[in-house]
């Protein structure tokens, strides 16, 4: 029922009705206000799912702060704070078992996933104070390519867009779902890094969102083959040495679920299925010296 509910706010006699319905007199909030009041709504619908809880807070303080270090007037990056906390106020449209499936979503679910971030900004515009909050709420899945749900590209995405997005990608794959788990900072900025690689992301944000987080990810001088990061090719290093998950986990200090999915990623990326393989591959592309293979021997 919360998604025709909120469905129906699309006609104005509704509308009009509630306003028309609040008892008088009308009390303005100060900014401190709506920020408070904001919060706590970003908590409840937050709190619809053990996997979200505390998700609009964190992505409305690290976009703020992302938003000061690339100078944004103190205004703007006060606004990219708010559109972080009621970013994903479209949620409460969707069903909670929808959001806590584990299995893949049937196409009709996907969709109505997609369409999340069109409600929260519907939902907002209806308030002249709200309205610039929800335009940039709205575009909190957008990416540069224009593979995000709503198909908007780079041209029609202004920096505050992309930093919202940013931000909310990387406190997304900090948090654990149902069919996944969570990633470390460290991973999860290698992928942050790898989204503006690809395109996807905004070199800029991404930049400056992990500076925010407090994570630093190295970048070497020249791009490692066929886009591994600087982590993947040390963790092929250390396979190709003949070590275990769980010894490569120890010495890098990361989880064993962590070095499992950056083998993953680095046989998807080389083209290879097998240890040999990537041996083989490492070779051919110089990552490895004698010292490495008399090693493994």
């Amino acid at each position: 029922r919360a998604a025709m509910l909120l469905h129906r706010l699309d006609t104005e006699p509704t509308w009009d009705a509630i306003l028309a319905a609040e008892p008088g007199p009308i009390r303005w909030l100060d900014d401190d206000e709506l920020d408070r009041i904001a919060g706590v709504i970003a908590d409840f619908v937050d709190a619809r799912s053990p996997y979200t809880l505390g998700h609009s807070r964190a992505v409305a303080t690290l976009a703020r702060e992302a938003a000061r270090r690339l100078q944004l007037p103190e205004a703007d990056a006060t606004i990219v704070f708010r559109a972080g906390l009621l970013h994903d106020l479209g949620r409460a449209g969707v069903p909670v078992a929808t959001w806590d499936k584990a299995s893949l979503l049937s196409p009709a679910e996907r969709q109505r996933v997609m369409k999340h971030p069109a409600l929260t900004e519907l939902i907002l515009a209806r308030s002249d104070t709200l309205g610039p909050i929800g335009a940039l709420a709205g575009m909190h899945h957008e990416r540069l390519d224009g593979s995000g749900y709503r198909g908007h590209t780079g041209a029609f995405l202004p920096l505050a867009a992309r930093i919202l997005a940013t931000a909310d990608a990387y406190e997304t794959k900090l948090e654990r779902r149902p069919y996944r788990e969570a990633m470390e900072a460290t991973e999860a900025a290698e992928w942050l890094r790898a989204e503006a690689d690809a395109g996807r992301l905004d070199a800029d944000t991404v930049g400056a969102v992990l500076g925010a987080a407090g994570v630093e990810v190295e970048r070497s001088a020249e791009p490692w083959p066929v886009g591994l990061t600087s982590r993947e090719v040390e963790v092929l290093q250390l396979a190709v040495q003949g070590l275990s998950n769980r010894d490569i986990a120890s010495t890098l200090v990361v989880s064993p679920k962590t070095v499992g999915r950056h083998l993953e990623r680095i046989y998807e990326k080389a083209g290879v299925s097998t240890r040999v393989g990537a041996t083989l591959f490492a070779l051919q592309h110089g990552l490895l010296d004698r010292s490495m293979l008399s090693q493994s021997a």
